[in-house]
């Protein structure tokens, strides 16, 4: 239903509906414009978290819009800065879902880009519909850059196979469970045994030699890396989402292990707030006290400690 382009309409043209869903998405998303993402950035760089920044959208069916968020993205590399070292995107934001050619040729663009300003790229995974033309992509441009990540969702059943493939050379990769609704033809659902593929995804990929980042917030997971000693090798951090279990970072960063804190911002904030509630349902009892508050909260302002040194 997020999805349909008459309802996001609808929330875009209507002012007092505009307004509250935009007090549920300001826990998730940093605000509309890059000086926004790269504030919330630096709060967080200044906490001692490793940064991931992105500029939301997917699904772009115009190329001069394609083309438009390309270029932000590549005025977000130049102003990075010392607070982050990876901005992330879907593919279908810079063209995927106009022509293949495109989005390779941007992808290629922002690589050199990215290359100068010792910044990685992160291409994040989407519909399992896509994920032949978004693995192909990559594995046409990383042979060139190797400063691009690639995500995997351990949710489908392809994803041991694909992981095989990619194990030619050490890559980075951000293992997800998968927020896609798919078929169970395609996919695992939730489960104790999507989770066991997770840890042996993680525990395969760095056996390969690849580095990791474990993007959870389930705390199962989480313990069971650590006591499996996946943190031992250097080589795997935790990823969180910016707003989601906030407690829970801190938490692990000050026990020492390294942990990236992906930061969002832009205006196509409607859908990535549909996906937060759809990944994980209580999210939705976030979303409706913060629609009932006119109070704008830093989600991790209750956290903060001393800048580091």
């Amino acid at each position: 239903m997020a999805r349909r382009q008459d309802i996001k309409s609808y929330v875009e043209l209507t002012p007092w509906l505009n307004r509250l869903l935009q007090r549920a998405a300001r826990q998730y998303v940093a605000g509309e414009n890059r000086q926004d993402g790269l504030a919330a950035a630096r709060r967080l760089f200044d906490m001692g978290y490793k940064i991931s920044l992105e500029y939301i959208g997917e699904n772009t069916l115009d190329a001069r819009m394609c083309q438009v968020a390309a270029e932000e993205m590549k005025s977000l590399i130049c102003e990075l800065g010392e607070i982050g070292d990876r901005i992330s995107f879907d593919l279908s934001h810079i063209g995927l879902s106009v022509k293949k050619d495109l989005a390779y040729r941007q992808l290629i663009e922002l690589a050199d880009e990215a290359r100068t300003a010792n910044v990685e790229l992160f291409v994040s995974m989407e519909e399992s519909a896509k994920t032949d033309l978004i693995l192909d992509t990559y594995q046409k441009a990383v042979a060139h850059y190797p400063n691009i990540g690639i995500t995997l969702q351990a949710h489908l059943h392809r994803t041991p196979m694909d992981l095989a493939v990619l194990s030619d050379s050490p890559r980075h990769i951000r293992i997800v469970k998968g927020a896609y609704q798919e078929p169970a033809t395609h996919a695992l659902s939730r489960s104790s045994e999507l989770d066991e593929r997770y840890l042996t995804l993680v525990q395969d990929a760095i056996h390969r030699g690849h580095r990791i980042s474990i993007a959870t917030h389930d705390e199962r997971i989480i313990n069971e890396a650590i006591d499996l000693g996946l943190l031992d090798s250097g080589s795997a951090e935790f990823e969180m989402l910016y707003g989601i279990r906030p407690e829970l970072s801190e938490k692990l960063q000050s026990a020492g292990y390294p942990v990236r804190i992906y930061v969002t911002y832009g205006r196509e904030w409607f859908l990535y707030l549909c996906h937060r509630i759809a990944e994980y349902p209580p999210n939705l009892y976030r979303a409706v006290a913060d629609m009932a508050s006119d109070e704008a909260v830093e989600p991790y302002r209750a956290y903060n400690r001393a800048p580091k040194e």
